[in-house]
């Protein structure tokens, strides 16, 4: 058996690891027009990133964790937040750090963005936002960019970590178009890519077949995986 990532709409990923540990990347599942109802349907959750503190990244973080208690790794402010909360075993950190968990190697990096957090109707600082190269027990590497713009050090990304999969939000208006996640796949230097945080709004006007086109254009081999909200790629 491989590796399982399944999408569930908008910027949330299910990974579940060979030894049926599961590890779940910006819950917002409850109210995300996209996710399939049955994705809610955990039996567990091990681990849990959080790219930021936009409601469509941690709408569900709260509920989650109080029932499965996974660790869970963040910005210290996300994390700051969410004790606040009553949210046990969070180990924050920060750009540039590296933790492990569930044998995993979890890298933060940076992402162009903000990171506001809605709090009774007010939003608070919620540090930086910031994307999670891990890489896996088996050593396999992916890349998650959480909500980010294109930026020059996504080179820099790819020299050091060398990530083979890597999870780049298309949707434009609040993160990069197509044109630019193309950019990215290159500068990255990634074998298969997974659009994310496209589709869910009609601000969100990227598509997969426009990411295609571009990386076609500029004669960029990525392999460019389109999933619909609950399918599954396994490696």
């Amino acid at each position: 058996m491989g590796v399982k990532f399944t999408w569930g709409g908008h910027a949330t990923v299910k990974v579940e690891l060979e030894s049926g540990e599961i590890i779940i990347i910006d819950p917002w599942i409850e109210d995300n027009p996209k996710s399939p109802k049955d994705f809610a349907e955990f039996s567990r959750v091990d681990l849990m990133l959080l790219t930021h503190g936009h409601f469509d990244h941690i709408g569900d973080a709260i509920s989650l964790a109080k029932k499965f208690e996974p660790t869970i790794i963040a910005c210290f402010e996300v994390c700051a937040y969410l004790e606040g909360k009553g949210v046990k075993n969070c180990s924050g950190m920060n750009i540039g750090g590296t933790q492990e968990a569930l044998g995993c190697k979890v890298t933060m990096v940076p992402a162009i963005h903000s990171s506001g957090i809605i709090d009774d109707g007010k939003v608070i600082y919620g540090g930086v936002a910031g994307g999670f190269v891990v890489t896996l027990p088996n050593n396999y590497t992916f890349y998650h960019a959480g909500d980010t713009a294109l930026f020059s050090d996504m080179k820099l990304i790819g020299e050091l970590y060398r990530p083979q999969l890597a999870f780049l939000p298309i949707g434009d208006h609040f993160t990069m178009s197509p044109f630019e996640a193309s950019r990215a796949c290159k500068m990255l230097g990634i074998e298969k890519v997974v659009p994310i945080h496209w589709g869910t709004f009609p601000l969100l006007t990227g598509t997969p077949e426009e990411l295609k086109s571009h990386l076609k254009d500029q004669g960029i081999a990525t392999e460019v995986i389109t999933l619909e909200p609950g399918e599954t790629l396994e490696v």
